[in-house]
């Protein structure tokens, strides 16, 4: 039996709705190399991709067998955010995709690793704030533990007043896709510029392009 429509469609930010990965990664990477860290730019996606950004400066400190100088973390924010404002752009079907599910009748929301201000800024200046309820950006910052837990997850379908069950998230890494498996909600597995492997092992079903998630998901 096919699963039932969702009440509540839960988008995840960097890499779903923005192509924000390859330009963050691209930031760090060359920052890192400056302390001595060699990572090309797609390696340190595939290290650093789902993570806080504690933790990101936290593993980059542990490879390279020292501190970062202080205000390390400040300094990739504040160059990521003038490297976004220049080239951000959002992601192929983006829209569409939101929009599908909107007037299919559903909720939707966005359930990001990223701060407030940082998703919120990625929105606007994609274009792609006014889909979204001023209430419906959820951070992890926000709760005690992010991806790969399901806390934010969890936060977001209680905030929008949805059982986790009538939830399906939409997510394209694997950390993201292990804590909305145990939230207890579907997820589609976005693998135009993932890991396709990784994404099903973790229990999503895949997608290549975001156009299609209204019909995978039974709202058309």
């Amino acid at each position: 039996m096919a699963a039932s429509p969702p009440r509540l469609v839960i988008f995840d930010c960097d890499g779903v709705l923005v192509d924000s990965e390859g330009l963050s990664n691209e930031v760090l990477a060359e920052m890192l190399r400056a302390e001595g860290l060699v990572m090309s730019t797609a390696e340190a996606r595939s290290v650093f991709q789902g993570l806080l950004l504690a933790d990101v400066f936290a593993t980059a400190e542990a490879r390279l067998g020292r501190a970062l100088p202080e205000g390390t973390p400040s300094r990739f924010e504040e160059e990521r955010s003038r490297v976004f404002e220049r080239d951000l752009k959002p992601v192929e079907g983006a829209r569409a995709a939101v929009m599908g599910v909107r007037d299919a009748g559903a909720d939707v929301c966005v359930a990001s690793q990223g701060k407030p201000g940082k998703i919120l800024h990625s929105l606007e200046l994609t274009g792609l704030r006014g889909l979204f309820d001023a209430d419906a950006l959820f951070s992890a910052y926000e709760v005690p533990r992010g991806k790969p837990h399901p806390d934010l997850f969890l936060h977001a379908a209680r905030s929008r007043g949805v059982e986790p069950g009538s939830c399906a998230v939409v997510e394209d890494t694997p950390s993201g896709v292990v804590g909305a498996v145990a939230a207890g909600m579907r997820v589609l597995g976005y693998s135009a510029d993932s890991d396709e492997a990784a994404l099903r092992r973790a229990g999503a079903e895949i997608i290549d392009s975001l156009e299609t998630v209204p019909e995978r998901l039974g709202l058309t």
